[in-house]
C-alpha cells in the first residue's frame, strides 16, 4: 500500500494479454502490474474478444500471483459453451485424465473488457457495471472503495472510436456518478481513444475534474499518443504521474500503463 493518506492508481489497456511479439502471455501482464505496484488498477481489454469472453488473465493465475484481486460486478458473458462445460463436468468422474478439463475457466474478469483490481488492503464496499450508449460493445465499471479511513470511487472505462459517442459516454459516466446515493471523491481512468486535451471528449470533464499529466502511452514501442488518461476529482492532489516504460511493458501490450500518486482528501 502507499503511505497514509495517499493512493497510487494505474490504468492499463492490456490488449487481451497479447504482446507486441503477438504472443498471449498473461504472466507478463502481471509482471508489469507488479513493477508499478499501484493500489488500484483499471484494466481495459481484460477479457478475450470471442466466445465466452473469458478472462485474458485467468482467475487462477491472478489468485496464485496474490498481489491483486478482481472486483466482482455481478455480470457475465457466459454463453452456451460455458454451460455445456459445466454440464459435462457434472457428469464426468474426477480422474487425472479429466483434470485439465476441470481447469478450464470461462469466467470474464470484468464487463466488456473493463476490470478493476485492488490490493488486499483495499476494501470494496460496492461495485457495478455501467452500460454506455454505443453501437459497438462498450461499457464502464465502478467500484466504491475504503482505503484506510477514506472512502473513494473508481471508474474504469474504454471509450468509443467515434468522437460523438465518446462524449456521450463521458456524460453518461458523469450522470451515473451524480446519481449515486453517496457523494465521494472520484477517480475516472482508462483508454479514452482521444488525442486532444481540448477536444469534446475530455472537455466534458468540467471544472470539477483534473487530468493527470501522465504522458503519451501509445504505441508502446514508440509512444506518441496520450490515449490513456487518469482523471481525478479536484479534491485529490496529484503529487506524481507518469507512463510506465519498462522493458516488459514495451512488449506486454501495444499500450503502456499510466499511473498517478494521489493525496486522498480528508473525510
Amino acid at each position: 500500500m502507499s503511505g497514509p493518506g495517499t493512493i497510487t492508481v494505474a490504468s492499463y489497456n492490456m490488449r487481451k494479454a497479447i504482446g507486441t511479439d503477438r504472443r498471449r502471455n498473461p504472466s507478463r501482464v502481471l509482471r508489469v502490474l507488479e513493477e508499478i505496484g499501484a493500489d488500484v488498477v483499471a484494466l481495459q481489454e481484460a477479457d478475450k474478444r470471442m466466445g465466452t469472453r473469458g478472462a485474458a488473465v485467468p482467475h487462477a493465475l491472478l489468485d496464485d500471483h496474490g498481489l491483486y484481486r478482481a472486483c466482482d460486478f455481478n455480470v457475465t458473458h457466459t454463453d452456451r459453451l460455458a454451460r455445456a462445460h459445466g454440464s459435462l463436468m457434472d457428469r464426468l468422474p474426477h480422474h487425472p485424465l479429466t483434470a485439465p478439463l476441470r481447469k478450464l475457466d470461462f469466467r470474464n474478469l470484468g464487463w466488456h473488457g473493463n476490470a478493476i483490481l485492488v490490493k488486499s488492503g483495499v476494501e470494496v464496499t460496492d461495485a457495478e457495471a455501467i452500460n454506455l450508449p454505443t453501437i459497438e460493445p462498450r461499457g464502464a465499471v465502478m467500484a466504491e472503495l475504503r482505503v484506510g479511513d477514506s472512502d473513494l470511487r473508481v471508474i474504469g472505462m474504454h471509450l468509443d472510436l467515434s468522437g460523438i459517442r465518446r462524449r456521450q459516454q463521458v456524460l453518461k459516466i458523469l450522470e451515473h456518478v451524480e446519481q449515486r446515493h453517496r457523494a465521494m471523491p472520484t477517480i475516472i481512468m482508462g483508454d479514452t481513444n482521444e488525442w486532444r486535451l481540448n477536444g469534446p471528449t475530455l472537455s466534458a470533464f468540467d471544472e470539477r475534474f483534473a487530468i493527470a499529466d501522465c504522458g503519451p502511452s501509445f504505441h508502446s514501442r514508440r509512444p506518441v499518443a496520450p490515449l490513456d488518461r487518469i482523471i481525478v476529482d479536484r479534491r485529490f492532489s496529484i503529487s506524481e504521474a507518469g507512463v510506465h516504460m519498462s522493458e516488459a511493458a514495451r512488449i506486454a501490450s501495444d499500450h503502456l500503463p499510466v499511473w498517478a500518486r494521489l493525496t486522498i482528501p480528508a473525510a
